[in-house]
C-alpha cells in the first residue's frame, strides 16, 4: 500500500473517531446523531448540483446502503446511551473488517496476500481485546452494528466502483440516509429537536463535516485498493477513539486496552507493508 493511500485512510479513521466522540459527548445521543446526519445531508444537497450524477447501475446499491445507514445511526445512538465509547466502539468496529475480508474472499473473488491477512488479523485481534470486559447485558448492540457495518461496507464498495463518480455516490448516500431521522424527529419531537439544535448546532456541523469527509476518503480508497485492506486499516480509528475516550471524554481506559491498542498499531504497520 502506498504511503499516500495509507495516510489518507488514517485521516479518514481520525475523522470517524472524532464524530463518534461528538455523539457520545452529546447530552442526548439520538438528537446529536440527528444533528450530525442532518448537517451531512444539508452539505450534500448544497454540493450535489455541481457534480455529475452516479451511473444508473449504482443506484440499487445506493438504495440498499441508505436503509443500512439509517439502521446504523440508530444503533450508534442507542449503543452510546448504555455503554462507554471505549468499550462499545472497538467491538462495533472490530468484527466488521474481518467479516468484510471473509465475504470478499469467499463470494467476491477478492484474494489477498498472506501479509494482508496477517495485518487484518492483528487489527481485529487488538480491537476485540479492547472489548473484553464490556457490559455483557448490552453486548448484542455493538455486535449487531458490526454486522450492519460490514454489510454496508461491501454494498458501498461495489456501488462506488460502479458509480463512476465516487464523491457523487457518497454525497447522495449522505443526503438520502440523512433525511429520515430528522424528519422523524420533527414529527415526533419537534420542539425538543429545535431547542436542542439551537444549543448544539455547532456539534452537528462539525460532526457532519467529519462523517462526510471520512467516508468519502474511505470509499475513494476502496475503489483503488482491496476493500478488506482498507476496511481493516480504517478501523485504526479505534486508536484515535481510545485516546479521545481517555483525554477528552475522561473515561477510564485500562492498561489492557492500551496494550491492545499496540496490537492494532502492529496490524496497521503490517497492512502498510502488504
Amino acid at each position: 500500500m502506498s504511503l499516500s493511500l495509507f495516510c489518507t485512510v488514517l485521516l479518514a479513521a481520525l475523522l470517524h473517531a472524532g464524530w463518534n466522540a461528538i455523539v457520545k459527548r452529546g447530552r442526548d445521543t439520538l438528537l446529536t446523531t440527528i444533528l450530525v446526519t442532518g448537517s451531512a445531508a444539508l452539505m450534500a444537497a448544497i454540493v450535489l448540483p455541481f457534480l455529475p450524477a452516479p451511473a444508473p447501475r449504482s443506484w440499487p446499491w445506493l438504495s440498499a446502503s441508505t436503509a443500512l445507514q439509517v439502521i446504523y445511526y440508530v444503533l450508534v445512538a442507542r449503543t452510546y446511551q448504555v455503554t462507554d465509547m471505549s468499550a462499545s466502539y472497538p467491538l462495533m468496529r472490530g468484527l466488521a473488517p474481518l467479516l468484510v475480508a471473509l465475504v470478499g474472499t469467499l463470494f467476491l473473488g477478492q484474494s489477498l496476500p498472506g501479509l494482508a491477512w496477517c495485518g487484518i488479523a492483528l487489527v481485529c485481534a487488538g480491537i476485540l481485546c479492547l472489548a473484553r470486559g464490556s457490559a455483557r447485558q448490552h453486548l448484542w448492540l455493538p455486535l449487531l452494528n458490526a454486522g450492519v457495518i460490514a454489510t454496508y461496507t461491501m454494498v458501498d464498495a461495489t456501488g462506488a466502483r460502479q458509480s463512476g463518480a465516487t464523491l457523487s455516490y457518497t454525497l447522495w448516500l449522505f443526503l438520502l440516509s440523512g433525511l429520515p431521522l430528522p424528519i422523524w424527529a420533527l414529527c415526533t419531537r419537534g420542539a425538543s429537536l429545535r431547542a436542542y439544535a439551537r444549543a448544539h448546532w455547532g456539534h452537528g456541523v462539525v460532526g457532519g463535516v467529519g462523517t462526510v469527509t471520512s467516508y468519502s476518503l474511505a470509499l475513494w480508497a476502496m475503489t483503488i485498493a482491496p476493500v478488506a485492506m482498507i476496511a481493516a486499516l480504517r478501523e485504526t480509528s479505534i486508536l484515535f477513539g481510545i485516546v479521545i475516550s481517555a483525554f477528552v471524554l475522561h473515561e477510564r481506559v485500562s492498561r489492557q486496552r492500551w496494550l491492545a491498542a499496540g496490537v492494532i498499531v502492529a496490524g496497521a504497520a503490517v497492512l502498510r507493508a502488504a
